[in-house]
């Protein structure tokens, strides 16, 4: 087993979940929650707290897994910041590296969710989850993690870089499922790739780092600075090389989505999981695949991660 410490955000996230207030209403090419009206009282069929956050979401992967979890990042001693705490003792993730930030709360979405639909729209207030510069790069000295799992960091390439090299000064490999803040930035981010062993992004992501429009396309250009790269594409699957095989993939299971909330971080997270405890490159997408499936099938973030034992069905893959 291997030794992951994840470096991102932890966040409270409370549902707030109706079946018919919140049903989708559509404008031209975008929709709103039509029957929620300025200044109106709404009635909620069900309120649900969970935590989440991808530092923490990929931290949950690793320790079902049986891998040695270390969850990297800002919360404050609050009581969205204690109940993360529960969940890392609950799931056997060592916190000893989460820095407490004064006068900042916990960070908290307030998720609306259409419980017909699965749709939902996410407001957040990041609080501590907002900035990572005071986080110490040296700490990797004390954990001496085999590999260093990425999410975003809200755009501060400073900290990013500042792990980045140390990880790859003591020997640790990388990880990275960079973010908007990120991507908005594509020069930047692409200086960063020389460091990364294993970038996974999705199709829109991947298309504001590298010309293409198509699969083959985006991945062919992604190649050229990086030698294992995971393209998604949604409910179309996605693509992926490790510069020896490249494989289309489709989706594990055509389920009813109760919440996609999560799945990006469960396929991404379940990948090297699945990679790091030796499963060879196709089985890795085949277990992220199922993750990926497993989150989306239940409410919340991480409640539907798998735990690596689970018997795998078949699934469309294809070497390419």
């Amino acid at each position: 087993m291997a030794r992951i410490a994840s470096l991102g955000s932890a966040l409270q996230d409370v549902y707030l979940i109706d079946h018919d207030d919140l049903v989708p209403t559509a404008i031209g090419d975008a929709a709103i929650f039509g029957k929620v009206l300025v200044g109106s009282k709404v009635d909620i069929d069900k309120v649900s707290y969970e935590v989440g956050g991808g530092g923490l979401n990929s931290a949950i992967t690793f320790a079902r897994h049986g891998h040695e979890a270390i969850f990297m990042g800002n919360i404050a001693r609050d009581p969205a910041g204690m109940a993360i705490i529960k969940v890392m003792d609950r799931e056997g993730i060592d916190s000893s590296y989460v820095r407490f930030l004064e006068r900042r709360a916990t960070g908290t979405s307030v998720i609306l969710l259409d419980s017909k639909s699965g749709e939902r729209t996410i407001l957040t207030c990041r609080g501590a989850s907002e900035q990572f510069g005071n986080l110490d790069e040296s700490d990797l000295d004390l954990i001496q993690p085999d590999w260093l799992y990425v999410t975003t960091l809200r755009g501060d390439f400073d900290t990013l870089r500042r792990f980045f090299e140390k990880a790859k000064a003591i020997g640790t490999r990388i990880m990275f499922n960079p973010g908007v803040r990120e991507l908005e930035h594509p020069d930047e981010l692409t200086k960063l790739l020389k460091y990364v062993d294993i970038l996974n992004v999705n199709k829109a992501e991947a298309s504001c780092l590298v010309p293409g429009k198509v699969l083959n396309e985006l991945l062919y250009h992604l190649a050229n600075y990086i030698q294992i790269a995971i393209i998604t594409d949604g409910a179309m699957g996605g693509i992926a090389t490790n510069g020896a095989e490249t494989y289309r993939f489709g989706i594990y299971g055509d389920v009813k989505v109760k919440d996609a909330t999560g799945a990006g971080d469960a396929f991404g997270s379940g990948f090297l999981a699945a990679i790091t405890s030796g499963k060879s490159f196709r089985t890795a997408l085949i277990f992220a695949s199922a993750n990926s499936t497993g989150v989306v099938s239940k409410l919340g973030a991480n409640r539907g991660i798998l735990s690596g034992r689970e018997k795998l069905h078949l699934m469309p893959i294809q070497k390419v």
